[in-house]
Parts: structure tokens; sequence; C-alpha cells
């Protein structure tokens, strides 16, 4: 049964639908422990809910489980693939076990004990309530990162560094290289609002961004993302706003003006080419042929129509999300501590039992009819003055040369390649991922 209606937090109806999982908790901030809750000092009240701090709790009726279950056991399946591999998409053979697992042994409770044993907290920028993680570390002049994951992403992908960033002397690190970790859910994603209107874009969401981290009274912080992370830092960057010392992505915008359009056209790779941008050029033409952004396409032209299918279905949203190269790089096992089959149903899970699956994919629509976040043109990073940093994984759906960042980061100050990690780097290799923050950062500490 569906059960409708509205619960009031702060000064914001939330529509319940299946979503009753918006509850404030009187101990929120004993679960915080260390966090304290810092005045808006300058910032402006939010016109529609003031600049409240509320706390955040995840839970959601046992029903809306029972509900998911018997969905995925009533899965009506296709026919199978005519290929023996992956090129028509994800195999059968491949996705009626994680279904079959789903529907009977995945615990999502253990997700929401993991989610709930942190502070989460919800504010309202712009008309939205924004929903985000905030962990304060106990070591002085920790320095402030506000963290953006992407789309099949969610806060999740982004738990296991919590630790090693705001706790670097139990991680191998020193005290010095200590993080305020904010990890903060894109609109439309998780428990963040949905927005009701189109203009949620880039520039708007890096705005908001500023906001909450003045809101939490940070005078000085830096931002990192992967996937619509880095796009969205690369904006904050553009933004510039008071406070802002630098960023780090680990998806950048390499692809020069030049070469964006006969990518885009299928052309072959131009001369005068080094070997490693010639190499960068194939990898992005050979993703291109095997329709290995057909996903952003869609959502980046009809998210409204796909939305019908991957809302109604869970066995869908997962072929869907599974279809994202990120995972299909990506394998994943319960004997693998580093990579398990729960933890990637836990990410599912949250856009099925959030009802986000349209909305999150509208952020491709707001983009461009799916355009490649890989072309520095249209995120003007050129024009970026802040200092930047980047990391290149080697399961990333590109390797990103050295020459093309440095023309399309002119600030580009640190750039390093490791040699493990792919597009969930923060996910799949948390301990490297958090020592490359701490190296990239670790120069713009100073004065802070």
């Amino acid at each position: 049964m569906t059960i409708r209606g509205t619960m009031r937090i702060g000064n914001d109806a939330v529509d319940l639908n299946r979503r009753q999982l918006l509850t404030t908790f009187s101990a929120g901030l004993a679960v915080a422990g260390a966090v304290t809750l810092l005045p808006a000092r300058a910032a402006q009240a939010d016109v529609a809910g003031g600049d409240a701090i509320r706390p955040f709790r995840v839970h959601f009726p046992e029903q809306d489980l029972a509900d998911l279950r018997r969905r995925l056991k009533q899965t009506r399946w296709p026919d199978k693939e005519t290929v023996n591999d992956a090129s028509q998409g994800i195999q059968r053979a491949k996705l009626q076990p994680l279904v079959a697992y789903w529907a009977t042994e995945h615990d999502w409770r253990k997700a929401e004990a993991k989610l709930n044993a942190l502070p989460q907290f919800i504010t309202t920028i712009d008309g939205l309530d924004i929903h985000f993680i905030h962990v304060r570390s106990k070591h002085p002049n920790a320095l402030p990162v506000i963290i953006t994951h992407g789309w099949p992403g969610s806060v999740i992908e982004q738990l296991k560094i919590i630790g090693p960033l705001t706790d670097p002397t139990a991680h191998g690190g020193r005290a010095e290289d200590a993080f305020d970790v904010v990890i903060p859910s894109l609109p439309g994603f998780g428990f963040s609002g949905k927005p009701t209107e189109a203009g949620w874009n880039l520039a708007r969401i890096a705005r908001a961004w500023a906001v909450l981290m003045e809101r939490l009274g940070y005078q000085h912080y830096v931002a990192q993302g992967g996937d619509w992370g880095s796009p969205v830092s690369n904006a904050l960057a553009l933004l510039a706003p008071k406070g802002l010392l630098g960023i780090h992505v680990n998806l950048p915008a390499i692809v020069p003006p030049e070469i964006a359009p006969l990518l885009a056209t299928g052309q072959p790779a131009p001369a005068g080419l080094s070997d490693e941008e010639r190499a960068t050029y194939e990898q992005l033409a050979a993703g291109a042929k095997m329709g290995s952004r057909s996903y952003a396409t869609m959502m980046g032209t009809k998210p409204q129509t796909i939305g019908y299918a991957v809302n109604d279905s869970p066995a869908g949203l997962a072929a869907w999300m599974l279809g994202h190269p990120g995972f299909s790089r990506w394998t994943w096992s319960n004997s693998d501590p580093e990579k398990t089959l729960d933890e990637v149903l836990d990410e599912i899970t949250l856009y099925w039992l959030t009802d986000t699956a349209t909305s999150a994919g509208r952020i491709y629509w707001e983009f461009g009819g799916g355009a490649s976040p890989a072309f520095s043109a249209p995120q003007k990073t050129t024009e970026v003055k802040l200092p930047v940093a980047i990391t290149v994984f080697p399961g990333e759906s590109y390797q990103a040369p050295e020459s093309w960042a440095k023309r399309a980061y002119p600030n580009l100050r640190y750039f390093h390649k490791v040699d493990k990690g792919g597009h969930f780097a923060a996910w799949e290799q948390p301990a490297l991922f958090s020592a490359e923050l701490r190296a990239a950062f670790r120069p713009l500490r100073q004065g802070t």
C-alpha cells in the first residue's frame, strides 16, 4: 500500500508518497559526536526555508522494502540477447543472479545503519531541500572539502573516504592533512529535494554549494568531484566564491575545442597529436562507437521517457544503472571486501526507495543533450583562475593527457596518474583516493 501525506520539517512540507523516510530526530547531534552546527554568519536567509540546518535520519517503511522484493520476484524478463557479448547491453545471465540476490538476501537496513551512524542534515537553498553528510575532524585546522558525486552515484560511494580524510592519523596520514568533510546529495538525487522546475544546471548547483559552505561557517574550503561532481566543481571554480581555494577533479574536461567536433561527428583522429593524445582520442571514439554513452543521450534528450521504465521496474533500474561504463569496468563480489555486490545494490536500492531514478537523470538534460563532460569548451575551463588538481585513474573511461589538461586548466597545479582505480575511484580505492586529496590540496593549506 502506498501512503501519501506531508510532514513538516522546519518551514517546508515534504511530500511523503513512498518517501516517508524524512524524519528529524532529537538525538541527531548525539550521533554527530563532536559535530557542532555553526551559525550562518554572513549568509543571507533563504527565502523559502530560512538558513536552518535540520538533523536528518534515514528510515524507509518495511512495506516499501516488501514492495521492492515483490516487484523483483515478479520481473518479466526479456528473451536472451542474440550475441555472446555485451554489445546489445547488459547480459541477462549477469543480471538475473543479481536480481535474485537482491530479492532474497540483500539487507538494506545495513546501509541505513551506515548512513545513520554519520551526521546528516537538510537545509533549504534556493527553494530546494539539500541533504548532506557533514563530519568534522577531531584535528585542529582541518581543511573543509565539499565532495560531489555523480550518476549513477550517490553519497554512498564516498562513505569509505570519510574516515581517512577526517582522521588521517588512523589511516596512515598526518594530522596536518585532516579534512572536514561535506558530502551533499545533488538536487534530484537521493535525499535532496526534486526540482519542480527546469534550471537546476551546473551553475545553479555551484551557487547552492557556495551557500552551503558559507552557511556552515567555513571561511576557506576546497572542492572535489568525479563524474557529475567534476563539472559541478568546475562550475564552482568558475564562480570562484569567497573562500574557495581550489578544486580537485577525477573526470576532467580536457578535450580541446578544435578536437571536440571531430569526436562528436565520428571523424578520424587529426594529424599532429602526440601518442598520448591520440590514445585518448581513440578511447573516446571507441566508446562512442560502442554506445558507451547511449544512456547519456537518452537522459540528455528524453529523461521523462526512460523515467517511466526505470521508475516502475527495479530490475530495469538495475540494468539501466549497471550499463554505465563505470560499472561495466568494475567487477564486484561479496568475497571481495573492497567491491561487494551488497554495496552495489545499496546504491541501486537508494535510487529505488527515494524514487529519484527520473529526477536524477534530468541533470543530463540540463547539461544539454547528453553532451560529453570531457569537452572543455562548454564548461569554460580556460576561464578558471583558481588552482586545479587532477588525478587520472586507469579504469576511467578515458585517460586525460597532461598536455590537454594544461590547455584546459591554465592554473593546473597538480596532475598525477595512479596505477589502480576507476570511475568510482573513492568507492573502489578509498585509501589511494584519500592520499591523492591530501597531496593535491596540501599546498593550499598555507594561510588558511
